[in-house]
């Protein structure tokens, strides 16, 4: 398994969606949400992802395709 720290920030759009429930089960990655702030126009997440490196891979490009920018916080730590 692998872990990074990452900042999600949510566009107008995508505030209402359950883009965390999907990451989890459509790309078995785990997200530990350690700080968030969500309002009715925009939101962010500060969290930590857990997951098989492909899984990871893919579950972030599916975040940046959707429309959720990605902020890295931290290098990618193998457990």
């Amino acid at each position: 398994m692998a872990q990074m720290r990452v900042k999600l920030i949510y566009p107008p759009g995508l505030v209402t969606k359950p883009i965390i429930a999907v990451l989890a089960k459509d790309h078995n990655v785990l997200a530990n949400i350690r700080r968030a702030s969500v309002d009715e126009g925009t939101g962010w997440l500060v969290c930590e992802l857990e997951g098989e490196p492909d899984a990871l891979k893919s579950g972030l490009k599916w975040l940046e395709d959707s429309g959720v920018e990605v902020e890295s916080l931290g290098d990618v730590v193998e457990s």
